[in-house]
């Protein structure tokens, strides 16, 4: 497919799915005015600053600037590159993506190929395993997975299988028509020294790793003999597996939101955790795989909920690591409770000594992450010598800092003086006076005095802003007429003189030209209230226009005195002073009538 038909698909995509359905089955949207509106799904916020206009197909956060079309908004919350989010729109519209890309549509379809081939292997490779699993050949794995308390029916939802040998998937992979190449690209299998093609999970108990996608991006292997290699093993990172964007059992956790039975998502460390809890009943449940948290997983927990629940090992208090990942989820907007456990259990531990109301206890007193820091402080300390309360107290009374309110700041003080016997009101004098950590100095902003340049910059997004938006006062204006010192200015000029020749302007149509950073989020923050509503915004465009055209005047005029230095004749000097005359009364006249 060629370039103009493509255009011509992505213009059919975007109106058979309507941006307000579409962000509104990701987040809960709320209409005031002719807008829509919500808190921004990608910065925290408390007080709504995102906006969906319905009418002109686009969105634009008023807080952090982020913007886009209904494509742009499903690649930023997917977190997928603009071709998926194309698939992702094209399927529940039910059409039809062709091939094609900004290079070649040769080049396009290459790409997809490669993908859809290891997406293709990965799902014969998970069938493969399951397959394994009942095949009569797996004692040593069905006794595991009994032994773990993991019936059929949940293995069978997981796609639990058994890797038997290190030869038996490369030669069913290479059987159905794959290549070495490719086995080994999708991270299935691998590649020994002597160049032979081995199952990179071989005798190991399997766990596909799903995204939430519903592809099976990798898989997770849990050994069942005594051995000095890892007892937990995934495969390696590859086209279809980045770790540290996935999040175990998302997929189904995104069934369960759907379903609308999802108030919150318990995340744990470990594949085998999750499905226990899941066996248990405990279905809003998702792994990090033992990673740290990274602020991509945080984004991807938020889209489904924002309240989580942390259930790690019983002993990773101690982790710094951890804890920092925890902070990532409460830097994202999301509330944080952590559930404890008993010294050196997993959930899955406590699920088989004391069964599903046991675990639910633990998850009944989750504490807020600030009081499990204070937890996580005591456990490293013997409060029973002086020294090490002194060190204790110094330490908690770090945590304490953060609270978000005094309210909260005096009751964990009270708890810590409950602990170590100190007074609330000399732990309030050591807190007030303790010394704060040195914030990094910010750098202080040059004054700038808003001279010509500046002025005109402002008139040129109001302008455009107006045009963008198509109101009413500024359809009449001529934007060919004026001319823009910043690019950007004159591709959203260009655009909106195209698409008026065309029949309408949609500022939705800009994002395919622009990034919908820098300008362009400054133009559309002119939209916020009544900035281009008001009735003062039609006297303002008109001062505005005549800032733009002061400018280009103010220069033909110098350009003109200095013609008139070097003029060598009489009557080129009579020619110049009549072109002056006429500038200066054009400029009078625009100066007559305000200034922008």
């Amino acid at each position: 497919m060629n370039k103009e038909n493509f255009t011509d698909f992505i213009r059919v995509l975007k109106e058979k799915n309507d941006i307000v359905e579409v962000i509104g089955s990701y987040i809960k949207l709320e209409r005031r005015g002719y807008n829509y509106w919500a808190c921004c799904p990608f910065h925290h916020e408390k007080t709504p600053s995102f906006s969906v206009n319905a009418a002109d197909r686009y969105y634009h956060c008023f807080g952090c600037g982020a913007s886009g079309d209904v494509i742009g908004f499903v690649k930023n919350y997917e977190n997928v590159d603009f071709m998926q989010a194309v698939q992702i729109l094209a399927a529940r519209a039910k059409l039809e993506v062709p091939a094609y890309d900004e290079r070649t549509a040769e080049e396009a379809a290459e790409k997809k190929k490669k993908r859809d081939r290891l997406a293709a292997l990965m799902k014969d490779a998970a069938r493969f395993y399951y397959g394994n699993l009942y095949s009569g050949r797996a004692d040593a794995h069905l006794a595991y997975l009994q032994k773990r308390g993991i019936s059929p029916s949940t293995a069978k939802k997981f796609g639990i299988g058994a890797s038997l040998d290190y030869v038996s998937l490369p030669s069913h992979l290479l059987a159905q028509g794959y290549t070495a190449e490719e086995c080994a690209e999708s991270g299935a299998c691998s590649m020994t020294e002597e160049g032979r093609l081995i199952d990179a999970e071989g005798e190991r108990l399997i766990i596909p790793i799903i995204s939430h996608m519903d592809e099976v991006v990798a898989f997770g292997g849990r050994l069942l003999k005594n051995s000095d290699r890892a007892k937990y093993k995934n495969t390696r990172e590859t086209l279809l597996f980045n770790k540290s964007r996935t999040l175990y059992n998302l997929n189904l956790v995104k069934k369960e939101k759907r379903a609308g039975g999802l108030a919150s998502v318990i995340l744990v460390e470990g594949y085998m955790d999750a499905i226990s809890l899941y066996e248990a009943g405990f279905r809003g449940v998702a792994a990090s795989m033992g990673t740290s948290l990274t602020k991509e997983q945080a984004r991807l927990l938020r889209r489904y909920t924002e309240n989580v629940f942390i259930s790690y090992d019983g002993d990773f208090a101690g982790q710094k690591a951890n804890l920092r990942g925890l902070d990532i989820l409460k830097q994202e907007g999301l509330k944080v409770r952590v559930v404890p456990l008993p010294e050196g259990l997993d959930p899955d531990d406590v699920i088989r000594k004391t069964g599903s109301a046991g675990y639910q206890n633990c998850l009944d007193g989750a504490m807020p992450l600030i009081d499990f820091r204070l937890l996580a402080a005591k456990r490293k300390y013997d409060l029973t010598k002086t020294d090490e309360k002194r060190d204790y107290v110094a330490e908690a009374l770090t945590v304490v800092r953060d609270a978000e309110s005094a309210t909260e700041r005096e009751e964990l003080l009270r708890h810590i003086s409950s602990e170590t016997g100190v007074s609330v009101a000399a732990l309030m004098r050591d807190l007030e006076n303790a010394p704060r950590p040195a914030a990094p100095a910010a750098p202080q902003p040059v004054p700038v005095r808003e001279d010509d340049a500046g002025r005109e910059k402002k008139a040129a997004r109001f302008v455009l802003a107006a045009c963008l938006l198509d109101k009413p006062y500024a359809r009449a204006c001529d934007l060919a007429a004026l001319s823009f010192a910043d690019p950007a200015h004159n591709t959203v000029a260009g655009y909106v003189l195209k698409a008026r020749r065309e029949g309408a302007v949609r500022a939705s149509g800009i994002f395919d030209l622009l990034p919908a950073d820098g300008e362009l989020a400054e133009i559309l923050d002119l939209d916020y209230g009544d900035n281009l509503d008001s009735p003062a915004a039609e006297r303002y465009f008109a001062d505005c226009m005549a800032a733009l055209r002061r400018g280009p005047l103010t220069a033909k005029i110098e350009a003109a005195r200095e013609a008139y230095a070097g003029a060598q004749t009489a009557e080129e000097k009579r020619e110049i002073l009549t072109r002056i005359n006429e500038y200066t009364k054009e400029l009078k006249n625009l100066s007559a009538g305000g200034k922008a």
